[in-house]
Parts: C-alpha cells; structure tokens; sequence
C-alpha cells in the first residue's frame, strides 16, 4: 500500500475537527491554569491585607484552588467535545453525600472561619464561653481550645462557639470588679462604706480614675448588703479582686463592723 492510497483513507475533516478542540483545550489549559494563578495571588493578598489566620488562610486558599481547577477540568473535557453533565452531576452528589455525612464537622469549620475572619477574641485572650473559663491557646479550623484556671485543656468545637454568647475578659486594657460585701443591722454603714473606700485608695493598681463607689444595694433579711466597684487594668485585676476580699474582712474586724452568717438556733420543748 503506497502513500496515495493511505492518504486517500485518513478522514481529514475529522483530524481537522479533533485537531482545532486539541489546540483549543491547550489554549484553555494555558490560559486557565495563568488565571488561576493570577486570582490566587490576588486572594493572598486580600487575606494579608485583612490579617487572616495563617491556617484559615492555608485551608480556604487550597479549597479556591482546587475549585478552580475542577472548574478549569470541566471546561477542558467541554472543549474536546466531552459531555461534563454526568461529570458535574456526579461531583455534585458527591459533594452533597459528604456534605451530610460531615454535617457537624462543617457547622465546626464555617463557625472557625466567622471566629477568624470576624476575630471576637484572639490567641491569649480570656474568655468564658460554653460555661469554661480559659486563656485562648489556639484557634483551630474545627475546635478552639483553652487553658482553663487548673491548667486543664478544654476544647470547644467552634460550631456552638460561634453561635453562643462570648464574654471576652481581655478586649478591654481595663476591668471592674463588682464585689456585694454585707454587714450587720447594727454595725455603722457610714464607717463601713469609709473602710471600703479606703481599702480601694491603699491598693496602689486599684484606679482612681474612674473613682471606686460603694453604695447600699440592698436591705436584706439578715445584712445590709454593699455594692464595692473599682477598676484595674487587665494584669492586676485578679490581684486587686483577692486583696479587697481579704482586706475587707480584716479591716472591719479591726473596726468592730459585724460580718453576718447564718446562726443555727436550738428550740427546746420541755414535756
């Protein structure tokens, strides 16, 4: 069989046809993949630009990515002529079958990523959240964890931490303490509310400006019940708050005021 004869056989139309959706799938392929980069790089530095997270900047720039190139695949396989319905079909079922399967551990990874972007505390922070008390040690894609008062680990899925209240101990330079101290019917309020007073004015971090207050709250059963304020910033507070209480109870034993407890009271029957 000479040349002629297998020139006359190749269907040309169809290498022709084939050929223009080769070179074109190439075209998109090259200019895909340079878009892709280009957008990457844009999103880098928007995430920079706007502080994020260092592994919340990793996870979501890795999930673009392969996005993007499943985007770019389907448009290849279209370009040479594939049909990408069954394709897309299959990914988006698969996609929804892992998405129910990891139902919680996706409400944990969007609450991480509102706790990033939005940032209400931040590593070092103490916080109460869930109904734990702790230093922020690290912020995860799934799970905040604490260093608590003992020392002990809590780790708090940021699905519920996300959606719960926050009391962030730290967002402020300063802090007020709001201690109820009560004293006897008989005892001097006048005298009382001075020992207090002076207790805030003795402690060097307790601040003067705002002023400490004490004022009567209440008229209970068996007290009359103080409220005592004063501020301190963040690093002293826990100083300031466990001087007060030891003072308080020294200093009004010195001046004769009466701090009420419950008295037990034996009632005798004679028959």
């Amino acid at each position: 069989m000479d040349i002629n004869q297998i020139t006359e056989k190749i269907d040309w139309n169809l290498i022709m046809n084939y050929g223009l959706k080769l070179i074109g799938a190439i075209l998109v392929w090259i200019i895909g993949s340079w878009l892709i980069r280009k957008v990457m790089k844009q999103i880098s530095k928007i995430m920079d630009h706007r502080d994020y997270e260092i592994s919340l900047k990793k996870f979501l720039l890795n999930l673009i990515s392969w996005t993007l190139k499943i985007v770019l695949i389907l448009a290849l396989l279209g370009t040479l002529g594939i049909e990408t319905t069954s394709f897309a079909a299959i990914i988006a079922a698969a996609g929804l079958a892992i998405g129910m399967a990891l139902q919680g551990s996706l409400g944990n990874f969007a609450g991480g990523t509102l706790i990033m972007i939005f940032k209400p505390f931040k590593v070092g922070d103490f916080i109460e959240a869930q109904g734990v008390s702790g230093t922020v040690k690290e912020i995860g894609i799934f799970t905040t964890t604490l260093n608590t008062f003992g020392n002990q680990l809590a780790i708090i899925p940021n699905g519920k931490l996300s959606n719960e209240n926050i009391i962030n101990y730290s967002a402020e330079e300063t802090r007020r303490d709001n201690l109820t101290i009560g004293i006897d019917y008989s005892s001097d309020i006048k005298k009382a509310k001075e020992v207090l007073l002076a207790i805030a004015d003795d402690h060097p971090n307790i601040m003067k400006d705002p002023a400490p207050q004490v004022f009567v709250a209440e008229l209970a059963d068996s007290s009359v019940n103080f409220t005592f304020r004063f501020w301190a910033k963040n690093a002293d507070f826990w100083d300031c708050h466990f001087y007060a209480i030891e003072e308080v109870k020294a200093r009004f034993d010195k001046e004769g005021i009466e701090i009420p407890y419950p008295h037990q009271v034996e009632i005798q029957k004679k028959g």
